[in-house]
């Protein structure tokens, strides 16, 4: 097999601010792996974010040419399991944006090349999957304004982030958001950004509003702070960052076992990818913990693999997937969100990206 890549810097439409900073521009890596003598080829996306992710880009390019080299010699794998397999003997698990991208780009090469991973309802347009609608930090009006596009659109999960502004005026939002709309689903998400000494505190407000969960309260690493949370907490908590670096079913058993939270949150880019969410899933449903999946600001070839994995699971809930309205200059694909619902739409054919 061929491998090649490219960088594409994907431009935010606006200023996206979380509690790690603000982001205008997101460098991806897209790799591309064709045979030799065909015109077919597979498609996958290694998108580390800064200051997050194991990874940094210049770590996935500086290893692609090790990589060109081994898959030289390797046939295409016949099956979903051992293109998992194989991706794991290829790419050390240090580099979990380059696992995703291989696996992605694999899968979508053994079922010909067609931007297809799993033959599941919602690659054949017959089910569609339910997205939550996300508001990014800003002033009160921007915020204000995404809530009111959100409900207009018919978003009955919404997830605010929450611990970069002025608690007061996080708090605000969520009241606008009930008295606009009081059934709606609220999801909130501190990226690590609540103060250990005031979490409770904050929780316990949370909870007047009746706030579905809230993801990573406080910053990844303090476990017997996160466990004390988990069990005292007056709202569900769900993990997110905590599980970057959980490369082994033994240790992700491990953890949850101690800290044993409600909920956790899986995106592929950040956790090593498909078979290694699989096996998360696997380990939080033996212990009785919720979960589901989320983008994580991947380009719309990177959210295709994570939608269509989704699409094996039909009936849990609210996805994390509404990303790729984000960019200036996404890869134009058959992915569309119509409402509160992520679809794929066979009649729109994907952009052809170019390789150098």
């Amino acid at each position: 097999m061929i491998l090649e890549h490219t960088i594409r810097s994907l431009q935010f439409k606006f200023q996206a601010g979380t509690s790690r900073g603000v982001m205008t521009e997101h460098p991806v890596c897209f790799i591309k792996i064709s045979l030799l003598d065909h015109q077919e080829y597979g498609l996958g996306e290694a998108a580390p974010l800064p200051k997050l992710s194991e990874e940094t880009l210049d770590e996935v390019l500086a290893f692609l040419p090790r990589l060109q080299e081994m898959i030289k010699s390797v046939e295409l794998p016949k099956s979903t399991e051992e293109v998992y397999t194989l991706c794991r003997r290829l790419v050390p698990q240090e580099l979990p944006s380059l696992v995703f991208a291989l696996e992605t780009a694999l899968l979508d090469l053994l079922y010909g090349g067609k931007r297809q991973l799993f033959n599941n309802e919602f690659f054949q347009e017959k089910k569609d999957i339910p997205i939550n609608g996300l508001i990014w930090m800003g002033d009160a009006d921007f915020m204000r304004e995404q809530v009111d596009r959100k409900i207009a659109a018919g978003f009955k999960c919404i997830k605010l982030k929450v611990g970069a502004i002025d608690f007061d005026a996080e708090l605000d939002l969520i009241q606008y958001i009930r008295e606009k709309a009081p059934k709606t689903i609220i999801r909130v998400d501190a990226n690590g950004g609540f103060p250990s000494n005031e979490v409770f505190a904050r929780l316990s407000e949370l909870e007047k509003y009746d706030v579905h969960s809230i993801e990573q309260p406080i910053m990844p690493g303090q476990l017997e702070a996160m466990q004390l949370i988990c069990k005292r907490s007056p709202i569900p908590i769900a993990l997110d960052e905590e599980l970057i670096g959980y490369h082994e079913t033994s240790r992700r058993l491990e953890l949850l076992k101690m800290i044993h939270p409600q909920f956790i949150i899986l995106k592929p880019t950040l956790i090593g990818g498909l078979q290694a969410t699989m096996d998360w899933i696997k380990v939080a449903q033996n212990l009785g913990i919720g979960w589901w999946l989320t983008s994580a600001l991947e380009s719309n070839i990177g959210l295709n693999a994570i939608a269509q994995f989704a699409g094996e699971f039909p009936d849990n809930g609210y996805q994390g997937l509404g990303t790729g309205q984000l960019y200036s200059n996404n890869v134009v694909s058959p992915l569309e969100i119509n409402g509160e619902f992520l679809g794929y739409n066979q009649s729109v054919n994907w952009e052809k990206v170019l390789f150098n």
